[in-house]
This record gives structure tokens, C-alpha cells and sequence, in this order.
């Protein structure tokens, strides 16, 4: 599933409309030769009411599945937030009298430039075990606890300083928590089969008709296919084609280069 995931938003839109259209054409050849034309008018009698409970089922659960990775994007974007707000904060706290700013802004820096370098797509933004990464993160640890540890720092900038990068972990823990999330297998399977059953039972329906009235049923497909295209497009956001934007942590990175953490 991450690999399909994964594809460029392009891909997957004309994937899934081609796979759509084509389910759609085939179901109606199939239903054409399966399905004697003096038993049409009763496939149609069984068909009708069953139309409502497909759609129905489809688009209740691709509304509320789209709404919920929608939200855990937005929420994916607040810990990017929050992990850049927490960088700026121990910045500051570096700043403090009887602190040593340089290698902690230095040991930070360094931090988070492997992070977006190293840590920010693909298996490693969910793994976490990238060396350069962890080995930086390792390094800024012991420079802020030995800074808060130098006699003459007293014990509020001492706390500022520990609680800081304390902070800063358990972002990277929680980032690295929600991009090792991924669509649950089966969920995307059910979506599927009623979207293929409705564009069945649609076809179905349309039997009795020309070649013309089946455009109803290629809409049905488009909107289909756009749909599970979207679903795959937000299910990963450190993988796929829509992902979270980095810009708050470079805007940190930003921020310490050009020196503007300074008392």
C-alpha cells in the first residue's frame, strides 16, 4: 500500500480514472452477454433499489474517510509546528545569561538541517533510524545538558534550557508516529468493492438504454476514481503526492544562519 501511496499526484488521478472507466466499460459488456435482453426489465427491478444502498454506502464512507485523513493532515502540519516553535524556544533559552549560545545554536542547526535532509520522506520519516539524524540529535542533547549544567547558570534558564529539548524529542517522537501511519489495508479494499458494486449496479440500471444514457454511469466512474486518486493522495503525508510542509522548520534554519537568535 505505501508504494501506491507514494505515486505523483498525476499518476494517480489518471490511474484512477482509467481504471474507473474501464471497470465501467467492462461491467456493461459483461452484463450485456451475461444477461438476456427478455430479463432485463426484472435485473432492472432488482437493481433499482439496490442503487441507493451502494452509492449510499460509498459515499458515506469516502466522505468521512477523506474528512479524517483531512484532519490528520492538518494535524500532521500542527506537530511540524510545534517542532519548529520548540527549536525557536531552546534558540532563545541559549540566549540566556551565563549560557554559551554558540554550540547549542550550532549543534541545533545541525540537527535540523538532517532532519529535513534525512529525515523528512520516505521509510526514514517513519523509521527514524537514519544515523546522521539521530547522531545529531544525540550531539545537541549533550550540549544543551552541559551548558544547563555550567556553574553561574542559574535554575530557571537551567529548566528553560532542559525542557526545551526535551520538548524538541518528543516532536521528533510524535512526528515519526504519525508518518509511520498508514491506510489500513482491508478499509481501502471495502471502499473499493462498493465503489465497484455501485458502478455495477449503475451499469446495471442502464441496460435497457442506448450507449447514450450510459454517461451517467461514466460520471459515476470520474467521481469514483477521483475519489480513491484523493484517498491515496492524503493517506501518507511524508510519502505521497500532498505532504506537509517543512517551511516552519526552515524558517528556523533560516532564522539561525542569519543570527537572529541574539540578546
Amino acid at each position: 500500500m505505501v508504494w501506491l501511496t507514494s505515486l505523483p499526484a498525476a499518476v494517480l488521478i489518471i490511474g484512477g480514472l482509467a481504471a474507473a472507466l474501464l471497470f465501467a466499460i467492462g461491467a456493461r459488456l459483461a452484463l450485456r452477454v451475461l444477461i438476456p435482453a427478455t430479463q432485463r426489465d426484472s435485473v432492472y427491478s432488482i437493481a433499482d433499489p439496490l442503487m441507493t444502498a451502494f452509492a449510499g454506502l460509498f459515499a458515506l464512507m469516502m466522505a468521512l474517510t477523506l474528512a479524517s485523513e483531512a484532519q490528520l493532515l492538518a494535524s500532521a502540519q500542527g506537530i511540524v509546528s510545534n517542532e519548529a516553535a520548540d527549536a525557536a524556544r531552546l534558540a532563545w533559552a541559549a540566549t540566556s545569561p551565563g549560557v554559551n549560545p554558540a554550540p547549542i545554536q550550532s549543534a541545533l542547526l545541525g540537527y535540523l538541517r538532517a532532519t529535513r535532509a534525512y529525515e523528512w520522506q520516505g521509510d526514514n520519516a517513519a523509521d527514524g533510524d537514519d544515523p546522521a539524524t539521530s547522531h545529531a540529535l544525540a550531539g545537541l542533547e549533550r550540549v544543551v545538558r552541559a551548558q544547563a549544567a555550567r556553574p553561574g547558570v542559574t535554575t530557571p534558564t537551567s529548566s528553560e534550557l532542559l525542557t526545551s529539548v526535551d520538548a524538541l524529542t518528543d516532536d521528533r517522537r510524535a512526528r515519526l508516529a504519525a508518518a509511520s501511519r498508514q491506510l489500513p489495508v482491508f478499509y481501502v479494499v471495502v471502499l473499493v468493492v462498493a465503489g465497484a458494486a455501485s458502478i455495477t449496479n449503475a451499469t446495471a440500471l442502464a441496460l435497457r438504454s442506448g450507449w447514450r444514457n450510459t454517461f451517467s454511469v461514466g460520471g459515476l466512474a470520474v467521481v469514483i476514481g477521483l475519489s480513491i486518486a484523493l484517498l491515496f493522495a492524503l493517506g501518507t503525508p511524508w510519502r505521497g503526492s500532498i505532504t506537509v510542509s517543512g517551511q516552519p522548520i526552515d524558517a528556523v534554519v533560516q532564522d539561525l544562519n542569519t543570527g537572529y537568535f541574539q540578546r
